[in-house]
């Protein structure tokens, strides 16, 4: 059962990966990140199609008579059809977002089977799920961190040109397009480790039968982080902001995520 579930688990990390770097993909148009997004997407449809070949051999049907059978066959035919969008559009919004899905689909499954199989091992993964969520919302959180520090350098070198003064410490920061630059990009990496990181915690929660989860305060905290940064994104591309403007929302941005993370926990029903 250990070989099974370590197996289970590496194709729901393989399926996280691909989610990041449809993002990045989504975010740069970067046709390297395309690439490795789709082979290991094909990845984990190869390891999907044994198993669901396996099931049919063994049992001379297509797994579809429970609800978990056809969470299961459900997922595939998702990674099946993003495949070929992948191999027949260039949608990135789309790749990204199917991804997301899917894999929330996919761990709702793994976990529903170990119950059926080997319940022994769900307190186990459980706590691994925990892990991995704390683990990428305090990444992510380092991440945008960085970039608020950087939006800072990026006003002090801009007060510095503008009263022409200060010229010893400008070499040592980096010029204004830079920072901005930077700034965007750590948030671009954050943002999908914060997805990931929101939905192991409210997959964990749904599992453990928490109570009222999605009205808990840290829960509506990153969401709505994760939203004020989704926006930061969106008007850094698709509305060409930068510069002051742009960092402006950077600052703001991370005034909301030290609430969130400082005073929402402490009103949170189930976060530490």
């Amino acid at each position: 059962m250990f070989e099974e579930r370590f197996l289970q688990e590496s194709v729901l990390l393989l399926y996280g990966l691909t989610v990041i770097i449809y993002f990045i993909d989504f975010l740069y148009h970067n046709r390297k990140a395309n690439r490795i997004a789709f082979w290991l997407l094909a990845m984990v449809w190869l390891f999907q199609t044994i198993f669901l070949l396996t099931e049919i051999w063994k049992t001379s049907s297509i797994p579809i008579q429970t609800l978990n059978d056809g969470l299961y066959t459900y997922t595939w035919i998702i990674i099946t059809f993003s495949l070929i969008v992948h191999r027949m559009f260039r949608l990135e919004f789309f790749m990204f977002f199917i991804s997301v899905f899917g894999f929330f689909i996919m761990i709702i499954h793994t976990l529903r089977s170990m119950q059926i199989t080997d319940s022994t091992q769900i307190p186990l993964v459980l706590d691994e799920m925990l892990f991995a969520h704390i683990v990428l919302a305090l990444v992510s959180y380092g991440l945008f961190t960085i970039s608020f520090i950087l939006a800072c350098l990026y006003y002090m070198q801009y007060k510095f040109l503008k009263q022409k003064k200060g010229y010893k410490w400008l070499r040592r920061f980096q010029d204004l397009e830079g920072l901005e630059k930077r700034a965007f990009q750590l948030i671009g990496l954050g943002e999908p480790l914060l997805l990931l990181s929101i939905i192991l915690g409210v997959v964990w929660a749904y599992m453990t039968n928490t109570e009222f989860y999605w009205g808990d305060s840290k829960t509506l905290g990153s969401i709505i982080v994760f939203a004020i940064y989704a926006g930061y994104l969106y008007m850094r591309i698709q509305k060409g902001y930068q510069g002051k403007a742009i960092l402006s929302w950077n600052i703001f941005a991370f005034l909301v995520l030290l609430i969130n993370f400082f005073l929402f926990n402490s009103l949170s029903n189930f976060h530490m």
